[in-house]
């Protein structure tokens, strides 16, 4: 009976430990995102206009899972393959580094300073705005066929879910090299429907048309 007694406070004491340790460290992910930084910008925001994408405010579930697919060569990135090897990455750290990302907010708009606020508050506060330019095309069609192809994985916001990105809010030009990158076969679109997926067929014109209604998407100031 006190033996059954002690190994049930035993378990309870463990079970706190064992649960905090599976909560991320954003710490950790803080730091690890130092080299992450030197290509998609100090608040995850891209760089050289989306040559290197927004990871910022993508879903933890989806960085993970792709940070794993570099790391496996499921999904070809030669430059991220280094440094998603387990040795340099393991997975505590991805866990890590994809809830730190995911938890960054990027304003489309500035934020109303005060009097008082100085140059570096300011300066500091603007580099976190991003707003995507709008881009030429025809935005009530764009709605059209995202809504007819997209929206039951992506979201009618596009904001995406899980291991599904978001693509309000990203580079116009980054996301017509991936969905041409499906297209021509060099990308998985989803396991279901391999290769080209939804975007079979779609013309260019097509594409662009939703890229421009992406753009109409991404003031999340409008949607608190």
């Amino acid at each position: 009976m006190v033996t059954r007694l002690f190994r049930s406070a035993l378990l309870a004491l463990c079970l706190p430990a064992l649960a905090f340790a599976d909560e991320p460290n954003l710490d950790n992910g803080r730091e690890i995102n130092g080299t992450c930084a030197a290509c998609h910008g100090e608040n995850g925001q891209g760089g050289k206009q989306g040559e290197y994408p927004r990871i910022a405010g993508q879903s933890a579930k989806f960085i993970e899972f792709t940070l794993k697919s570099f790391r496996a060569r499921e999904r070809i990135n030669l430059p991220m393959f280094p440094y998603t090897q387990e040795r340099e990455l393991p997975d505590e750290d991805i866990r890590d580094i994809a809830a730190y990302l995911a938890a960054i907010e990027l304003p489309t708009r500035p934020p109303k300073f005060k009097d008082t606020d100085d140059a570096l508050t300011r300066l500091t506060a603007m580099q976190k705005v991003m707003l995507i330019p709008r881009v030429e095309g025809d935005i009530a069609a764009g709605k059209t066929l995202y809504e007819a192809r997209c929206t039951t994985c992506h979201g009618d916001d596009a904001r995406g879910k899980r291991i599904v990105p978001m693509l309000a809010g990203q580079y116009s030009n980054y996301l017509m090299r991936q969905m041409q990158s499906f297209q021509a076969g060099e990308r998985p679109h989803d396991e279901e429907t391999p290769g080209e997926g939804v975007l079979k067929g779609l013309k260019e014109a097509e594409l662009q048309n939703m890229l421009a209604y992406f753009t109409t998407l991404q003031n999340i100031e409008d949607k608190q």
